[in-house]
């Protein structure tokens, strides 16, 4: 190899290191906007939960009033086992049973705030 080729490959090279510097630039760029826009989302997302949440308890609240206003004391009573956990149920035998991992249950649910008479 002569001096001539050697130095275009050095020259080769020079180039396509320049070209990769400047795209190594764009991506850090283009990375640090993403960074910032996610650190943005992050930032609006727990404002949104910590709103979310207290919508979540003021409604929570709203309706523990309402239904304990509208409810008769035998379904306040049957209201506060239920939301320890039991079953206020007679299907099945499951009056007084735990409910697994608190699920809901339809037929709780409807004899406390079903139809009621007035």
């Amino acid at each position: 190899m002569d001096k001539r080729q050697l130095y275009d490959n050095f020259i080769a090279i020079e180039e396509e290191m320049k070209r990769m510097l400047s795209s190594f630039e764009t991506i850090k760029s283009d990375m640090t906007g993403v960074l910032e826009n996610n650190a943005e989302l992050e930032i609006e997302n727990q404002h949104l939960r910590e709103r979310l949440s207290e919508i979540e308890r003021q409604t929570s609240k709203d309706f523990n009033e309402s239904s304990d206003a509208n409810l008769s004391k035998s379904r306040q009573n049957l209201e506060k086992l239920y939301d320890q956990g039991f079953h206020v149920c007679n299907i099945e035998g499951m009056y007084g049973s735990r409910r697994v991992d608190d699920e809901p249950c339809a037929f709780c649910l409807d004899l406390i705030y079903g139809e009621r008479e007035i």
